[in-house]
């Protein structure tokens, strides 16, 4: 009995020098800076969280409490990933947002599994009328239409960038800035199932294109940002960027650049909790149209398992000095009228700090982007026999 409660000790003591050992090898990632971008900001205010419009034209909106500056906020417009349409799972963000001073609008796009994709670009542009409509009247949200950004995830990158081009013949305002993370879900054809991507040639030259992806399933967001870069037709190489996050595993937790990276979920901010104005009734005169569902509508299995991801996601590290960050340099740039070369010029940019061992987390690999004319199927001699497809992978 002696023997084994001395041999229970000495395992104890083992077990215990072992984990004092692995904390001390696995060290812990860079903490979100104190201020600055991708900084704490304001801690002590209070976040206002709002439905504004009617169902089928409404948007979340999220600010500062408190009345607006004189000139107005500055707009941050967040189109979600396709199946995500709840704000907590970007709450994060959005809290980062609102609390240094940005007027956020997340439009109500998508009802999941009822929504086409080829609907959701026009029912943002519905939301964000009405929404635009009634804050600007509103002097404690205030929009500054002056200094406009869109940002998008995943499918919401390219209906980010799809409403830029068709902001001015829709009377909305013009982003200064277009931030598009893990770009996907762009449909291959008019056919196609995802998300038909509008002419981009319409985004005026003064905007400034970002688009960033990871290391990790990267593939499709790689083709889909250079797409939207390319497409963009009217925006000058010099106002645009193509940025890469890298993973890195030196400590513990790792950091890892997956397609739900930008998400950071908060559940303070679910869309659920939030109290929406009353629906006046509906005119018997005019009835709703019937609803007619199409295969579509319905998530597949790759976008249900991207979007168990992105509701478990948790703010980190990537989050604070890789997507959080590098979008308030791109907006302080872009409001302000510089270039993409001043902004990729900022050393503050692809810097990602140190892990609590003093060794520097990978940098982010910021390019300006050779533009290349879209591939075009090569031209066959002689007719052959159709080659039976490979399977494609589709970015939700």
């Amino acid at each position: 009995m002696f023997l084994q409660t001395r041999l229970s000790a000495i395992l104890a003591g083992f077990l215990t020098l072992v984990s004092i050992a692995g904390e001390s090898i696995a060290a812990p990632p860079p903490a979100q800076p104190a201020e600055g971008a991708g900084g704490k900001d304001d801690r002590t205010a209070t976040v206002t969280k709002r439905i504004v419009g009617l169902s089928g034209s409404a948007s979340y909106a999220f600010f500062k409490a408190g009345p607006a500056p004189a000139a107005g906020r500055p707009v941050a417009v967040l189109f979600h990933a396709w199946g995500a349409p709840n704000p907590q799972v970007y709450g994060a963000w959005i809290d980062h947002l609102a609390r240094t001073g940005f007027l956020v609008v997340v439009p109500r796009f998508q009802e999941v599994n009822r929504t086409k994709p080829a609907d959701a670009s026009a029912n943002a542009v519905r939301a964000m009328k009405a929404t635009f409509t009634e804050l600007g009247a509103d002097p404690d949200a205030k929009p500054d239409l002056a200094k406009v950004a869109y940002v998008g995830h995943l499918a919401g990158a390219a209906i980010a960038a799809s409403v830029a081009g068709a902001a001015k013949g829709e009377g909305l305002p013009a982003p200064k800035l277009v931030f598009a993370a893990m770009p996907g879900g762009i449909a291959s054809d008019p056919k196609a199932r995802g998300i038909p991507l509008k002419d981009l040639g319409d985004i005026p030259a003064q905007t400034l294109i970002i688009t960033m992806i990871g290391d990790r399933d990267a593939r499709a967001a790689d083709l889909a940002a250079r797409r939207i870069l390319r497409e963009a037709s009217a925006v000058p190489i010099e106002r645009k960027l193509f940025i890469r996050v890298l993973s890195d595993d030196h400590g513990f937790p790792a950091l890892t650049a997956t397609l739900a990276a930008p998400a950071g979920v908060d559940a303070s901010f679910d869309g659920g909790s939030i109290k929406a104005p009353p629906e006046p009734p509906r005119d018997p005169k005019q009835p709703a149209p019937p609803f007619k569902w199409s295969a579509d509508m319905a998530l597949t299995g790759e976008q249900t398992t991207l979007v168990a991801q992105l509701n478990n996601a948790r703010a980190d590290s990537l989050d604070y000095l890789a997507f959080w960050k590098t979008f308030d340099l791109a907006a302080a740039a872009a409001f302000a009228g510089s270039d993409a070369a001043a902004l990729k010029a900022n050393p503050r940019l692809s810097d990602m700090e140190r892990w609590g061992d003093g060794w520097p987390v990978k940098r982010l690999v910021v390019e300006t982007p050779r533009i290349t004319p879209a591939p075009q199927p090569a031209a066959s001699a002689e007719p052959t026999a159709p080659a039976k497809a490979a399977p494609t992978k589709r970015t939700p």
